[in-house]
């Protein structure tokens, strides 16, 4: 344990990954609850981020996931023009065997125990059913079911904001806003790869799929088998299998983050990255090992907010059209990306952040006056 605290600590305060506000420790034994709660950044307005219930390989990992997760959602929702911090919430274990009602109302306690603070939403892990469980213990959470006032699945509006992503990237490097007749691979079909492969079967293109859960990819497979896109959709075994698929313009991580790294991206052969995945980037210098074999990166915390502007508009009595034409404007963020890149001479992951941590400073300055 006293590893574990030591390298929180040295993330915290020693290194530029670290400088949160707050990590909350939680823990109900009568219910098995242990969670993390990371406040990164109230600097925009309350930390908004979701809720992830996995089964960690140790305590470690897990802390270090939520510090990285509400990092990157500073981040996101700066982009993302909303009125929010970044903040992110773990709970450790199996959600299969340890989620009950007893535990996700002990954790809805602690989030409300902030005051505000952290406004949790939906994660892998975690369903829309979750969050209703949640919103009977604090006020604080959203993405709940629109028959208890909520709006709902936010993986739809994540898809069609990383299909925006995919869009301008295809724009960006092709001088056209087009999938037609491109070649994407998608890892991992759960909730938000599932309609992401929709979208682009709707825009013409050919998808190739993967997803360590094989029920989820026949499901597609077994959708798509007749109609009018049947022989568009494929499958392959695995990751290291999807990557290697000749002929790939697109590669869609959308599963858990990571999948950019020192054995993924030599053996890559799409031109393009741009996915639903969150922290995509294994480790700092990965955008540029991207850059150096010439595959254009779309950040992904700039194309997957899509779902988060659907819950942050939940706060304000909820509408459909009004977040789909916010997400909509992922495409011209994207391309304003992209040529901040160019203009600066840095990879896209690097322009990203740059504008992201000027909208979070001038706030800050204009807080402090």
């Amino acid at each position: 344990m006293t590893e574990m605290t030591d390298g929180v600590l040295h993330t915290l305060f020693r290194t530029e990954q670290g400088g949160h506000e707050q990590v909350v420790l939680c823990q109900d034994r009568a219910t098995g609850l242990k969670a993390v709660i990371a406040v990164h950044s109230t600097a925009l307005g309350p930390a908004l981020g979701g809720t992830r219930f996995h089964a960690y390989a140790s305590d470690e990992e897990a802390v270090r996931d939520a510090l990285n997760l509400s990092r990157g959602m500073s981040y996101k929702n700066a982009l993302a023009g909303l009125d929010h911090g970044g903040g992110k919430a773990v709970i450790i274990g199996d959600p299969d065997t340890l989620k009950s009602e007893e535990l996700l109302l002990a954790y809805g306690r602690f989030v409300d125990s902030l005051g505000g603070r952290y406004v949790t939403a939906c994660d892998v892990g975690t369903y829309v059913a979750d969050m209703d469980v949640v919103a009977r213990a604090t006020r604080w959470a959203t993405g709940r079911s629109p028959e208890n006032g909520g709006a709902g699945d936010s993986s739809v509006l994540t898809s069609f904001g990383v299909f925006q992503g995919m869009r301008a990237s295809a724009q960006h490097l092709w001088g056209d806003p087009t999938l037609r007749g491109r070649k994407v691979a998608v890892a991992g079909v759960g909730k938000v790869g599932k309609h992401l492969v929709e979208h682009l079967l709707e825009d013409g293109a050919e998808v190739v799929i993967t997803d360590v859960r094989q029920e989820s990819v026949q499901a597609i497979l077994d959708k798509h088998a007749t109609g009018k896109y049947a022989g568009r959709v494929t499958a392959v075994a695995g990751t290291d299998a999807l990557i290697r698929v000749e002929g790939l313009d697109i590669y869609a991580p959308c599963a858990l983050g990571g999948a950019l790294n020192d054995e993924s991206v030599p053996v890559l052969t799409a031109k393009v990255v741009c996915g639903a995945a969150n922290n995509q980037l294994a480790h700092p210098g990965v955008e540029k090992d991207l850059a150096d074999r010439g595959i254009l990166y779309a950040p992904d915390y700039v194309v997957n907010a899509g779902g988060v502007i659907q819950v942050a508009d939940e706060l304000h009595g909820f509408d459909f059209d009004r977040c789909k034409a916010k997400a909509a404007k992922i495409f011209d963020t994207t391309l304003a990306i992209f040529a901040r890149a160019k203009a600066d001479g840095i990879p896209p992951a690097a322009a990203a952040d740059r504008i992201a941590e000027q909208r979070m400073s001038d706030a800050r300055a204009t807080r402090a006056v």
